[in-house]
């Protein structure tokens, strides 16, 4: 007489099973997300990186991430962007920190984007850091990539935008600055 033995499988191996499926496929879904996609997750446009991203890299712990373009380059909104080749920072929801490679023209300065951030979704606002102030644009403007024009080299006059946002942040808004002189080799002196 043969006896046929039901083997029952514990409810909590089940659960892990599941949990185990699951995390395998999210981890795939993470793999096959464009930035774009990652952008939106975060409450973010996904016109803010042009067409033209070739790789990009996110730690989703601590929301680190860099995008890879083709090759440096300029895309009109309302104003002009620069990209570099390689654009860094630190994303979380509604907002971009610690940013890098993205510079915007202000009259005839370029200044660095510092952090880009996401006003109350329902405002329709996306405010950029530029170290001195925060330049204001309509969400609309980046519901989709830009095109984006080939840059060999970054703007001419980028660093000096840069200059300009470093030393007035470090000195303060608000504060007189007077200049006393200014030398022959471009240094200023400041008292």
């Amino acid at each position: 007489m043969m006896m046929t033995q039901l083997i029952k499988t514990p409810s909590w191996m089940i659960k892990f099973i599941w949990v185990i499926q699951f995390f395998i496929f999210w981890l795939g879904l993470c793999d096959s997300m464009s930035i774009y996609d990652a952008l939106r997750s975060h409450g973010l446009p996904m016109g803010l990186f042009p067409k033209g991203v070739t790789n990009y890299t996110l730690d989703v712990e601590s929301g680190m991430f860099e995008v890879h373009l083709d090759q440096a380059c300029n895309a009109k909104y309302e104003s002009e962007l620069h990209y570099d080749q390689n654009v860094s920072g630190r994303l979380s929801f509604g907002q971009i920190g610690n940013l890098s490679g993205i510079a915007t023209q202000e009259l005839f300065l370029w200044f660095p984007v510092k952090g880009i951030r996401v006003d109350v979704p329902s405002s329709g606002l996306i405010y950029f850091d530029v170290g001195v102030v925060y330049k204001q644009f309509s969400l609309s403007l980046f519901e989709s990539p830009p095109d984006c024009l080939a840059s060999a080299h970054p703007p001419a006059n980028l660093n000096d935008g840069r200059f300009i946002s470093d030393f007035v942040t470090a000195k303060g808004l608000g504060r007189e600055l007077w200049l006393r002189s200014k030398k022959p080799n471009n240094e200023v002196e400041v008292i």
